[in-house]
């Protein structure tokens, strides 16, 4: 047994062993990493540059976007390089760090979320009171609280996790350094009752976000069916559909990784389900664009702005 802190190093799972699939998988996290970089940079330049975007969804969608390009660039570069360089080796402080900003992120986004789902209920189920519960200051204060609480969980969690310890062997099951991961290597029941613990508690408050998601939802589903026009009601659902399906796909990532029974993990599942989480951050602006008529018609012109002055 050892003290986490006395650890130079950690060793992470490969992907396979052949250096054929080794670049195979370089290449499908570059196209991966590439997609999310452009997708969400291009939303993230559209909102700022379009004033017509000026809005309550617009900005949550801006800080979304903020949140996928930090989630993805904290764990698929490192496995870029591993995969490139044929290595495994991660520092002990850039694991930490891993580990710090995948949480932050990731637990920001699913608040985020959250307030996102309330901002299309107040949208649909109270438009005539939407400028008043969602001014300028309100948004603000909901996407600040949404990051600091985000932080306070990663601050946390990485500090408890870290001050564990450790068994001498620094392997970890998976391409990049997650709670759980750590978790197997813990040496005291006591403590890893203690992160057991309080990634239960994270649970729990999360599940309490996706029930107040799922009401909002049942609400507004509700409120655009008895709406008489049919425009309206694709309007409607044009904004709604992509935050649901975005929730969805994030929120059954987040149970299988960490909700699965312990009899049913394996290196192999771990790293198939890790990969998921790489899919979210890429996805996610196609998902928002691909129905959103303002949005794409944003892009478009930003599009031929910057081809005009190319000439």
């Amino acid at each position: 047994m050892c003290n986490g802190s006395s650890l130079n190093e950690f060793i992470l799972l490969v992907f396979a062993d052949t250096r054929e699939l080794q670049l195979l998988h370089f290449w499908l996290f570059l196209g991966i990493y590439l997609a999310a970089l452009l997708g969400n940079g291009l939303i993230i330049t559209a909102i700022v540059c379009d004033h017509r975007l000026h809005t309550p969804m617009y900005f949550f969608l801006l800080n979304l976007s903020l949140l996928d390009l930090g989630s993805i660039s904290t764990t698929v570069p490192k496995a870029m390089a591993n995969s490139l360089w044929d290595t495994r080796a991660i520092p002990y402080l850039g694991c930490a760090a891993q580990v710090f900003f995948f949480f932050f992120c990731a637990t920001a986004e699913f608040y985020l979320l959250t307030v996102m789902a309330y901002d299309r209920y107040i949208a649909s189920c109270k438009p005539l009171h939407y400028g008043t519960l969602l001014g300028s200051r309100a948004c603000v204060s909901m996407a600040a609280a949404a990051w600091g609480s985000g932080f306070l969980n990663a601050v946390l969690h990485t500090a408890n996790a870290f001050s564990l310890p450790l068994c001498q062997d620094s392997a970890l099951d998976q391409f990049f350094c997650e709670i759980p991961q750590i978790l197997k290597l813990s040496c005291s029941d006591s403590d890893y009752l203690r992160e057991a613990g309080l990634l239960v508690f994270s649970l729990l408050v999360a599940f309490g976000c996706f029930v107040f998601i799922l009401f909002s939802y049942v609400q507004i589903f509700r409120a655009v069916l008895s709406i008489p026009s049919e425009r309206g009601r694709h309007k409607a659902f044009s904004t709604c559909l992509p935050h649901l399906a975005v929730v969805s796909l994030f929120t059954s990532t987040g149970i299988i990784a960490y909700l699965k029974p312990p009899s049913i993990s394996s290196p192999s599942l771990d790293l198939g389900i890790a990969v998921l989480y790489s899919v979210p951050p890429a996805v996610n602006p196609f998902i928002y664009s691909m129905k959103n008529q303002e949005l794409k018609d944003s892009l478009w012109k930003l599009a031929q702005w910057t081809l005009f002055h190319q000439q």
